[in-house]
């Protein structure tokens, strides 16, 4: 069975911007000749690594609710330039937008097991997709997504 990780999206403030940056960083990397891979850097190194890349996702806090999610292919340890191991959480750049599900803020990832993951939106709610990012985002806050 997939395990997911949960993960604060730092910096961004909609999905959409999450998509900007990483079309951003890959068009980057094809730049420079690079393979046209996308990424996300943690310092620790999951250690259920084969239950996350078995089909797990790492879901994206935006904002204090989880939003959105990109499967995770593999997972990449490796130790920086000042000798601190970290690790690159590889994923797949399509993002998918999942059901709203308020959360705390915290440090670092946790391990998110598929029955308390939110849902991804079906066809019956798309509409939430085309709405603008602040109205989404004020209807969360009153406790409507």
């Amino acid at each position: 069975m997939a395990l997911n990780l949960l993960k604060l999206c730092v910096g961004c403030d909609s999905v959409e911007d999450l998509e900007e940056w990483i079309d951003f960083r890959l068009d980057e990397r094809r730049r420079a000749g690079e393979p046209a891979e996308h990424w996300h850097t943690t310092r620790m190194v999951p250690s259920r690594g084969d239950e996350v890349t078995d089909g797990g996702s790492l879901y994206w806090v935006i904002k204090g609710s989880v939003q959105c999610r990109q499967l995770i292919t593999e997972i990449r340890p490796f130790t920086d330039g000042e000798g601190i191991g970290r690790c690159h959480l590889m994923l797949d750049p399509q993002v998918v937008r999942t059901e709203w599900q308020p959360r705390r803020a915290f440090q670092g990832w946790r391990y998110l097991k598929p029955s308390d993951a939110p849902a991804d939106l079906g066809k019956g709610r798309a509409g939430l997709v085309e709405m603008p990012p602040k109205l989404r985002q004020e209807l969360a806050e009153l406790g409507l997504l």
